[in-house]
């Protein structure tokens, strides 16, 4: 039986868009308590009745999303135009490697405002 398993982080970070009219509010220096998903999927093992136990999800995605928490994301590289999608890229490339069974990344800045990036369509980088 296959299952989708998700992890939920919380990260405070500060940065600024650069890819919009100089005037765009989102180009002044600014920050975020950003949400994030983690979500895999894999087969039940029958012997655990898990997936994949919640504590180890957090001890693989863990570290690499703490790289960003209380960080001024635009000093990040590869993060330069950290937009929420840039975001969600960044991590997947860090994380699919470690989580074979990787099927989504959530990133939101806000209650309502939110990017899933569900896996390039061909590698990154192509």
């Amino acid at each position: 039986m296959k299952f989708e398993l998700r992890k939920a982080f919380k990260i405070d970070a500060a940065h600024r868009l650069t890819g919009l009219p100089t005037e765009h509010k989102c180009t002044r220096l600014h920050g975020h308590t950003y949400r994030i998903e983690i979500a895999i999927e894999d087969e039940l093992k029958p012997d655990s009745g898990l997936v994949m136990d919640y504590n180890t999800l957090e001890q693989i995605a863990g570290p690499v999303i703490s790289m960003l928490d209380h960080t001024y994301l635009n000093e990040i590289p590869g993060l330069e135009n950290p937009t929420s999608e840039n975001i969600a890229i960044w991590l997947w490339e860090r994380l699919k490697p470690k989580l074979p069974g990787l099927k989504e990344i959530l990133v939101a800045e806000s209650d309502n405002s939110m990017a899933i990036f569900r896996g390039p369509s061909t590698p990154l980088g192509d």
